[in-house]
């Protein structure tokens, strides 16, 4: 008997919530009811509109002094041959800990990948794509560049080298906008890798590094003799006869005698 009255109950309330929810007719095509919608829809303001929550009434408020953006350390230098010096003794490049035990080999041939692939789009043009100061422009007027290979650049250590980048060099401009600080680490180390390829210095050079432009004389023996240049005069016969201050005379036809009939002479 009483579970029977129980039934009753509950079906007489599920017919309850039946009608009140068909009675609600609700529209799905409209928001729910919200309470508090303040707290979930804040008024946006523009970036340069007025805000009177500021005491200046700017919305846009400057930086607190002191603050630096994620990725943007200072650099304390200035554009000097003795900050380039003072550079390399302090920055250290982060692919070569001093602790080479600590030295992923993976992470530093994916810094390679990268800066070859920076190299070849902000450096080739100059440089060429070994590195030996043979570019497309030094074949248009524009003063090649010495030899990534040689010299001073492998003398120098990554943090001068860094600073190179950074603040440029007599015809090599800043690059600092076009590279963020890891991209121009990627650049060291690719080029690091090309003269760890390029051997010792004056092994497997490039004609320009040699100052030969026409690679006549590139990697020669010592003991090799020196191509003359294409437009460099030919060299005279040993036989050719030599007028008076000792030079050969050239383009001259001297008879058996001796005798000069030609029209120069007389």
């Amino acid at each position: 008997m009483k579970l029977n009255r129980m039934n009753i109950l509950l079906a007489s309330l599920l017919l309850l919530v039946a009608l009140l929810t068909a009675a609600t007719r609700v529209d799905h095509t409209r928001p729910n009811i919200e309470i508090l919608p303040h707290m979930k829809y804040s008024p946006a303001r523009a970036a340069y509109s007025r805000n009177s929550v500021f005491a200046n009434g700017r919305t846009l408020q400057a930086s607190v002094p002191g603050t630096i953006a994620r990725g943007q350390l200072p650099l304390h230098y200035e554009a000097t041959a003795d900050d380039a010096i003072r550079a390399g003794e302090e920055l250290t490049n982060p692919y070569h800990p001093q602790d080479e035990a600590a030295a992923d080999a993976a992470r530093l041939a994916e810094s390679i990948q990268r800066g070859g692939e920076t190299f070849r789009v902000f450096c080739v043009c100059c440089h060429g794509p070994t590195g030996g100061g043979d570019g497309p422009v030094t074949t248009r007027g524009f003063p090649p560049p010495p030899s990534l290979l040689t010299g001073k650049s492998r003398q120098m250590k990554d943090g001068q080298l860094f600073h190179l980048l950074t603040y440029g060099q007599a015809n090599m401009p800043s690059f600092s906008a076009q590279l963020e600080r890891q991209r121009r680490w990627d650049v060291i180390n690719y080029l690091r890798s090309l003269q760890t390829n390029a051997g010792p210095p004056g092994e497997g050079l490039s004609s320009s590094s040699r100052g030969d432009p026409s690679g006549a004389n590139a990697a020669r023996p010592a003991d090799a003799p020196v191509a003359p240049a294409a437009d460099a005069p030919a060299a005279p016969a040993a036989d050719a006869p030599a007028d008076a201050d000792g030079g050969a005379v050239s383009g001259v036809t001297v008879p058996p005698d001796g005798s000069d009939n030609s029209p120069e002479r007389k």
